[in-house]
């Protein structure tokens, strides 16, 4: 009894081992002789960031001296718009970008020019004038 006992566990375990045996073999083979996955290329989007500097000029700033002499938007506007007259706005702007370096436009990881410090002041204060959320000074951002 006890041979024929030990026989058949020897029988299971063999049968066990084979078993074992095969899936490791299989897994192995999948993950050695498995074919690379393909590298996912990221999309570009255009955000035409050039055309939200030109068109924040144009708007506000339109001349060297920053005066109202060819801006679209007058003084008062421009006072209303940023709560601030158009001067301390450009100290803000000239101080945070010496300073600052996520004020400094910087080229980014595609060799493109970033953001300049006058499009990042612009959005950044508008934001806390209005407390909205940045889609709202998309205008200029070009996100």
């Amino acid at each position: 009894m006890s041979s024929s006992s030990s026989d058949e566990n020897d029988e299971i375990e063999e049968r066990l081992d084979d078993i074992i045996e095969y899936f490791i073999d299989e897994i192995y083979d999948d993950i050695v002789e498995a074919e690379p996955i393909p590298q996912r290329t990221r999309s570009y989007t255009e955000r035409h960031r050039e055309g939200g500097q030109h068109q924040l000029s144009n708007d506000y700033f339109n001349d060297d001296n920053f005066n109202d002499d060819h801006s679209i938007y007058s003084i008062q506007t421009f006072r209303r718009r940023f709560r601030m007259n158009k001067g301390l706005f450009i100290r803000i702007v000239d101080g945070l970008e010496q300073f600052f370096p996520f004020f400094q436009q910087r080229k980014d990881a595609t060799g493109r020019w970033g953001l300049t410090a006058l499009q990042k002041c612009t959005a950044a204060i508008r934001l806390l004038v209005y407390g909205k959320s940045a889609d709202t000074v998309d205008e200029y951002l070009r996100l």
